[in-house]
């Protein structure tokens, strides 16, 4: 994996925004490599699949009795991730006829689980817009444009997983290449680390939550390094005091990447 991640490291830093590498070398760069936004899931809960049959899978729809047809669709509603296009449906196709229930679990049910799986495709294609995660935009683009039932429940159960893991492992170089221009060990190591497993889950946890803990301690020991500066000023002093004490890592990073700058010194 590392053998091969130099070459991938280079064009992921070549692709990064010339904005990232606009401080002085010896300061952290003054933008995150990913955007900040609210985390995007590795594997969004499909709502429910609609069943071809009832529960006892031996007995096709247009044959099941009135009281099959309502446990199929109790069933159905029963289910904690059932989403609000088949609730509804289901909901008034029990308050129905027979031929309304019957035409629910046939046809009925599948049309309201395409638009269920639509909005949660929206809501995916939001967050991935606000993150850049262009594979992920680029997927949703092309599904929407086709919008069959079967594509967004696939895309749901396993394309989506699959193209955030690549846009992840993309901006996870980008984090490493300008980790590496800044010499940031804690995040070299973390980055490492989370593409060596290489996983879903490592890679959303590192570009969400690892990425920014350890870049906190790599800022943390720039700031604590610039005390020992023979010459350094009583305000710069004092403002190395402030954000330490502080401690959080959104202070340690606006003081490293901006803060210090504006202390007269």
């Amino acid at each position: 994996m590392r053998s091969t991640r130099a070459a991938l490291l280079i064009a992921a830093t070549a692709l990064t925004p010339a904005l990232l590498f606009t401080a002085p070398a010896f300061a952290a760069t003054s933008a995150s490599a990913t955007p900040a936004a609210s985390t995007t899931p590795v594997t969004p809960t499909p709502a429910t699949a609609c069943p071809a049959t009832s529960s006892d899978p031996g007995t096709p729809v247009d044959e099941m009795t009135e009281d099959e047809l309502r446990a199929a669709i109790q069933d159905i509603l029963a289910d904690e991730n059932a989403g609000r296009g088949v609730l509804r449906e289901a909901n008034e196709a029990l308050g129905g006829t027979v031929d309304a229930m019957r035409a629910f679990l046939e046809t009925g049910c599948r049309t309201a689980q395409a638009e269920d799986d639509t909005v949660s495709v929206f809501r995916i294609l939001g967050v991935a817009t606000q993150n850049g995660d262009k594979r992920v935009i680029r997927e949703v683009n092309d599904l929407l444009d086709a919008r069959t039932p079967e594509a967004l429940r696939a895309f749901l159960e396993t394309g989506y997983a699959l193209a955030q893991t690549e846009d992840d492992s993309v901006a996870i170089l980008r984090i490493l290449g300008v980790a590496t221009q800044n010499g940031d060990k804690a995040v070299i190591r973390a980055a490492n680390d989370a593409l060596d497993a290489y996983t879903p889950e490592a890679l959303s946890s590192f570009r969400w939550t690892g990425y920014r803990l350890a870049q906190a301690e790599d800022d943390s020991v720039y700031i604590v390094r610039m005390l020992t500066d023979p010459d350094i000023s009583d305000a710069m002093y004092d403002a190395i005091q402030a954000v330490l004490d502080d401690g959080s890592p959104e202070a340690l990073r606006h003081f490293r990447t901006v803060g210090q700058y504006e202390i007269d010194s």
